[in-house]
């Protein structure tokens, strides 16, 4: 069997951080030349981002887009600080106005949370988090639905935070959110670490499944590490997937980000050749 009808995509955080308006016409001419079906903008500020540009470039450069976000501190849904919640609500409003915009169907990420937060907590104060993500997060579904749009929760692994970290923990929070809007995102790289079966995990996922980001198990090109492609394909040819399949690692240029992503040292000769190779063996992968 083979995955007929997916599409191929490549994170603008492979090669530039922060996503400005000015990365558009250094990225997308390359993105597309490699071969890519579609870009995944990381949208870290959504005041740096002209979204009539956006799309001008992708009609210009023949691309789809997704849109994915980045959840610091200042955006905890689960923080006590009310202000730093009406933060986080805020600004997934902004990236769900851009996705709107773009006419792309999903917001995507770990947006329950702040990236990072990671302790071993209480029972009740873990619960009471837990609360907290999804009260919020029914609010952002209902802000989307208005929108015509879903949200995509993503796992993170352990290391990365507490709450969310298998796509069992991402359905339960979406059967706790009880909002059609509420949907899962899955990423090779942290269920390299934290799932025990893959293929399982997919299936479990089933049609919620909206978005796959890919990478291997040490955040190199897909193809050139440990990851069990044949269980991803198994799992996503038995829910029928026809979605993205988006490369999704970073570059030790962009020190903040590197910092923050714990990414130390560069894991190709170039970027492009990372992308470029990450795509051919998924080309490969998708239609063996």
């Amino acid at each position: 069997m083979t995955l007929k009808n997916i599409k191929f995509g490549a994170s603008t955080w492979l090669w530039a951080s922060p996503f400005t308006t000015e990365t558009i016409e250094a990225l997308f001419p390359r993105i597309s030349q490699l071969g890519f079906d579609v870009v995944e903008i990381a949208v870290e500020d959504p005041t740096l981002i002209d979204v009539q540009k956006v799309k001008e470039g992708l009609d210009k450069y023949g691309l789809d887009v997704t849109i994915c976000g980045a959840f610091g501190s200042s955006r905890d849904l689960t923080n006590e600080s009310v202000e730093v919640q009406k933060n986080g609500l805020s600004y997934i409003e902004a990236c769900l106005d851009i996705c709107e915009e773009l006419g792309v169907s999903f917001f995507a990420g770990p947006m329950y949370s702040a990236v990072g937060k990671a302790r071993m907590l209480p029972p009740e104060q873990r619960k009471a988090e837990w609360d907290l993500a999804v009260k919020n997060l029914r609010n952002v579904c209902e802000m989307a639905e208005n929108r015509g749009l879903e949200i995509a929760l993503e796992p993170l692994n352990r290391f990365e935070s507490d709450l969310v970290n298998t796509t069992d923990d991402a359905l339960r929070m979406v059967k706790d959110i009880n909002h059609s809007a509420a949907k899962v995102m899955i990423d090779s790289f942290h269920m390299s670490i934290e799932e025990r079966d893959v293929e399982s995990a997919i299936m479990a996922a089933g049609d919620k499944l909206v978005h796959v980001q890919v990478s291997e198990n040490y955040r190199g090109a897909p193809g050139s590490g440990q990851t069990p492609w044949g269980a991803y394909k198994r799992g996503l040819e038995a829910i029928n997937y026809e979605g993205v399949v988006s490369i999704e690692s970073f570059t030790t240029q962009n020190v903040e980000l590197a910092g923050a992503v714990c990414f130390w040292t560069p894991k190709a000769d170039t970027q492009d050749d990372f992308a470029k190779d990450g795509l051919q063996f998924l080309k490969k992968w998708a239609s063996n």
